[in-house]
């Protein structure tokens, strides 16, 4: 609490990239909901990223908020997502969840990634997905292909062992490694990420390519630029933070 009056208030908060703030521990100890409490009256700008559904708990005091959300959804097909996604919500829940935002004015993007070859990466299942999120409100894609790491190359092949060997050979024949990704080669990834881009672009939405050093379609990449500035950022008085930190009582 102490480093509240630090927080650069100019600033985006990403709530979160390294671990998702919706997991199911948050139903009991509520640690995401509590930030937001403390967050969004003195007007900071927040992104949320999330799989999860449990959101929907929060739209209250969101709304009101410099808020915007972005949604992971990678497939519309409810079994692969069991296999690649086991403990998330299953990819009606999310769209249904893209539509409870929106109709809340709250703005909200998808970030389709990763597409893993041989995986989610059909070109049709790829536009259709882009167009179903948009009907549902989706005003900002973020698409990616997967990046191979042992640890996680362990695990697509768990889930995927008759991928082995076609995966191995494209990545282990990839020229391409950055901070300890192996990367897909260029002129693939690009083939891969077309009928996202290309499908955005005809809908009129923003869409971005983090990591990829591809063009960008978008004032940021993460959907920053979609959070509104519905409260201006402000400083909390003495009284609010003794409040907010609980040493008022």
């Amino acid at each position: 609490m102490r480093d509240l009056k630090h927080i650069d208030l100019k600033k985006p908060i990403n709530m979160s990239t390294s671990s998702d703030p919706y997991l199911p521990e948050e139903h009991s100890y509520r640690l995401t909901r509590q930030a937001l409490e403390i967050l969004i009256p003195i007007g900071a700008k927040i992104l949320i990223t999330t799989k999860g559904t449990l959101i929907k708990r929060d739209v209250n005091i969101i709304r009101g908020g410099n808020v915007a959300v972005m949604i992971t959804i990678t497939t519309l097909d409810e079994g692969l997502a069991r296999i690649m996604e086991p403990n998330a919500p299953s990819p009606g829940e999310r769209l249904s969840l893209i539509k409870i935002l929106s109709k809340n004015n709250i703005p909200v993007g998808v970030r389709i990634d990763p597409i893993i070859p041989y995986v989610n990466d059909d070109e049709n299942q790829l536009i259709e997905l882009v167009d179903k999120v948009v009907e549902y409100g989706a005003r900002h894609i973020v698409t990616s292909t997967y990046k191979a790491k042992a640890d996680n190359f362990k695990r697509v092949i768990t889930a995927f062992p008759e991928l082995e060997s076609k995966l191995t050979k494209l990545y282990k024949s990839s020229p391409e490694k950055h901070s300890g990704y192996l990367y897909l080669r260029r002129n693939l990834r690009k083939k891969i990420l077309d009928p996202v881009i290309g499908e955005a672009l005809r809908l009129n939405i923003t869409v971005a390519t983090c990591r990829e050093g591809f063009r960008q379609y978008s004032p940021s990449c993460d959907g920053t630029h979609l959070i509104p500035m519905k409260i201006k950022a402000r400083r909390p008085t003495l009284t609010q933070y003794l409040s907010i930190t609980g040493l008022s009582r």
